[in-house]
């Protein structure tokens, strides 16, 4: 049996006391990583030299903070409600974003919370650029020798739960041990908030050397807020939803994007006319793309979806909810093929429906409701979701491929990127001039696998334009100076102007396919550039349609419907108050609108010379009810336009 404790200082002494030397500890990315055990061990050591101190992560989560005054108004009621008072924020993380780590205190990461450490020094040099698959390789090369674990307990605590995080402890022991190295200290702090999730996730109390439960209030698990989505996140839902064949697998990611996709499978499945109605009046030919007809369906879901995820989030929760992911897979190899080829009896069925599971993740994250869902399953809903490693996840090889072949059937893996060149290259994680925004995690594995499977597509989604400096910027660039996505894995892209599938294609070919959903004033330069490098004959005119390609022809098709509540701005539910999800719309209004000084200019003069209906809710909510000195009263008048100006009829 391990040793147990109840205090936190008690374990860092037995932590301290069985590792000589310096101390290489690894602990999870996201939800599973033990913020007071962790906080406890650097308290410890940070002054004392002579325990130097490797930490190995990714994800270490933060809650927001805001940058301006407008920002603090808004986010420090929201937080301080989300995440309690008591919500131990990562020392570790606090000194990194000063650059203040201590000279014998290293943090190193494969993932970062994205954008949250760009102006770190310490952590741009410590970051290790890694697939998902290859960090457990990488933790036995750096001769990690203690990992530290978030777990859940069953009643009597002789079971603990890995929950929310079987990605990689088990795959990283097993490396380890195989490197010829001893097996590192295990180290788990028991959290009662954590869901129970059993399966491969559960083993038994002795497989930790120390277990330690702290008293007595327990933090809130950390929650990621809902993002609201707009008309450019639901049309490219709504493109990706067509590219889903019934019956399939489905890998998604996280944020705005992934919930329009996870709305409209919904409202494929749940109202289909309704489906059809907006997907019509976004593309009126859509049933006649050839990448629908290929690779995809608009039908409700018969047979519904296999999901195979690395990441199990808010919108698994809703598909399953829904009866969209029911697909079932098993473990066995000749009924799995049985299954794909229509040989299965009766009681091949009965036994897939009793054994099989619907749901495979290596880590999950979400907000208060999906933590809920989690902890209130039924037993039958429980059994269909199984956590495994990410090594099983994510790729088809080192295991049995035959197998997860079969079961990985029509899979499609829909990714977000944040720009995309013409030739097909996708920038998902990290700037021209070198520094990372927040990684490659698994997203090179997911298009390496959808190359690799003969029936499976990978998707990246992309928004066709950002705001730069208060202007519109193409995220569909001739040449970037970093790359995520090599082109020659090139696949599908979709922007909120339509879908290019580009695999296998030459480079002319994907030019124009790209150029067909960029933003229409991107379209000329983007062209012109092709002429110039000679992948694009010089007599080349664009077809007329393409200028509908911008935001207002978006807005337009999809107006009925985000006023009838077909498309609404949080599909999958709210972590807002109702006057705050007003305000979250208002306030970013206003930050792309004040951009840059000439814009800035512009926003408060027509501020001061509007007559704008004053939300006296939402003023309130800000505590610019009562303003005092100019600065508060410019807050307040701008903010009033800003609401008159996001106010959906």
């Amino acid at each position: 049996m391990p040793l147990r404790h109840a205090s936190l200082d008690a374990s860092i002494d037995d932590l301290l006391a069985r590792i000589d030397g310096p101390l290489r500890i690894g602990a999870p990315l996201g939800l599973g990583k033990p913020h007071r055990l962790l906080n406890a061990l650097y308290a410890r050591v940070a002054g004392d030299p002579s325990r130097p101190l490797h930490l190995y992560t990714a994800l270490s989560l933060d809650p927001p903070h805001g940058k301006s005054d407008l920002e603090r108004r808004f986010l420090e009621p929201f937080v301080q409600r989300l995440y309690g008072d008591d919500f131990p924020r990562l020392a570790h993380v606090a000194a990194q974003k000063r650059d203040e780590l201590p000279a014998h205190v290293e943090v190193e990461e494969f993932y970062l919370q994205s954008g949250a450490l760009l102006g770190s020094t310490q952590a741009q040099r410590r970051y290790a650029s890694l697939n998902y698959t290859h960090v457990a390789r990488a933790l036995a090369d750096r001769g990690v020798n203690c990992i530290v674990q978030k777990v859940a307990a069953n009643a009597d605590g002789r079971r603990l739960s890995l929950s929310s995080n079987t990605d990689l402890t088990f795959d990283a022991v097993d490396a380890i041990v195989a490197h010829g190295l001893p097996r590192p200290l295990l180290v788990a702090e028991i959290d009662p908030h954590l869901p129970w999730l059993g399966g491969v996730a559960e083993v038994d109390a002795g497989w930790f050397d120390i277990v330690v439960q702290p008293p007595p209030p327990y933090p809130r698990l950390f929650a990621l807020p809902r993002e609201p989505v707009g008309d450019t996140e639901h049309a490219i839902g709504l493109y990706a939803s067509a590219l889903v064949r019934d019956g399939g697998t489905l890998q998604i990611g996280i944020g705005a994007l992934s919930d329009a996709l996870c709305h409209a499978l919904v409202l494929r499945h749940a109202d289909n006319a309704a489906y059809r109605r907006v997907l019509h009046a976004l593309d009126p030919a859509i049933e006649s793309h050839p990448a629908v007809i290929a690779s995809g369906g608009l039908g409700p879901f018969e047979h519904g979806l296999y999901g195979c995820s690395e990441m199990i989030n808010e919108g698994f929760r809703k598909l399953v909810q829904t009866g969209v992911m029911r697909r079932k897979v098993v473990d066995d190899e000749a009924l799995m093929r049985r299954d794909a080829d229509g040989t299965a009896d009766h009681a091949d069925r009965q036994r897939i429906e009793r054994e099989g599971e619907f749901l495979h993740g290596a880590f999950y994250l979400g907000s208060p409701d999906f933590y809920d869902w989690l902890h209130t399953l039924d037993d039958a809903t429980r059994r269909g979701i199984g956590m495994r490693r990410v090594s099983e996840v994510n790729e088809l090889y080192g295991g049995n491929e035959t197998l997860e072949r079969l079961q990985r059937r029509d899979a499609r893996f829909f990714n977000t990127c944040m720009m995309a060149t013409a030739l097909g290259a996708a920038v998902s994680d990290g700037l021209a001039d070198g520094r990372v925004v927040s990684g490659v995690g698994g997203q090179y594995n997911f298009v390496a696998m959808a190359h690799a499977l003969p029936d499976a597509r990978s998707v990246l989604l992309l928004r066709a334009t950002r705001d730069e400096h208060g202007k519109p910027a193409s995220n569909v660039r001739w040449n970037y100076g970093h790359t995520t996505i090599p082109r020659h894995l090139r696949d599908v892209y979709i922007s909120e102007y339509g879908i290019a599938d580009l695999r296998g294609k030459v480079d002319e070919d994907c030019v124009l396919a790209m150029a067909a959903i960029s933003d229409a004033s991107a379209q000329g330069g983007l062209l012109q550039e092709a002429i110039r490098s000679r992948k694009l004959r010089a007599d080349f005119t664009a077809p007329g349609r393409w200028r509908r390609n911008t935001a207002q022809s978006v807005r337009d098709a999809l107006a009925p419907s985000r006023i009838d509540g077909t498309l609404p701005d949080y599909p999958l539910g709210s972590d807002f108050t109702p006057v705050e999800q007003r305000l979250v719309l208002a306030l970013g209004w206003l930050k792309a609108n004040t951009a840059s000084v000439p814009a800035k200019l512009r926003t408060i003069l027509a501020a001061f010379t509007a007559n704008s209906p004053r939300d006296d809710e939402a003023i309130r909510r800000m505590q610019l009810h009562a303003p005092s000195g100019l600065p508060e009263r410019l807050y307040a008048r701008l903010l009033c336009f800003a609401l008159a100006r996001t106010q959906r009829s």
